[in-house]
């Protein structure tokens, strides 16, 4: 017995929710390779300087909110078509998972830093 519409559509919009609250980073990341307080000077107190740091820490939170959103777009169009009854639109809704998928993992990769780090890994060799 298939799932009547509504139900579909509640699993849709609690997994939009999950996927758009577990991308937003909660803090900002620690860096491996972080200055000692010592050594940072006296710009890390100008307030200015503080100013620019929350302001670019504020739009990448904002990214990740926009990316969250829209990944949650994209998988709602796939559940849609794999709960329909047309044939056409689940064998479409496979396809468009496999892309989601990929999408996902890319977008995954570049907020958590995983590309920028294989980028440097390749061109650095370290």
């Amino acid at each position: 017995m298939k799932p009547p519409v509504s139900v579909a559509l509640l699993a849709i919009a609690a997994v939009s929710i999950v996927l758009s609250v577990a991308s937003t980073p909660v803090a900002a990341p620690v860096h491996v390779l972080s200055v000692p307080s010592d050594l940072r000077g006296a710009s890390s107190t100008n307030p200015a300087v503080s100013n620019f740091s929350a302001a670019v820490n504020r739009l990448v939170t904002l990214a990740a909110v926009a990316g969250g959103g829209l990944l949650s777009l994209v998988w709602a169009r796939v559940a849609l078509s794999w709960f329909s009854h047309d044939s056409m639109k689940k064998v479409l809704a496979k396809e468009r998972a496999r892309d989601a998928l990929i999408g996902t993992l890319l977008f995954v990769g570049a907020i958590s830093g995983l590309i920028w780090a294989l980028a440097n890994w390749v061109v650095t060799g370290t």
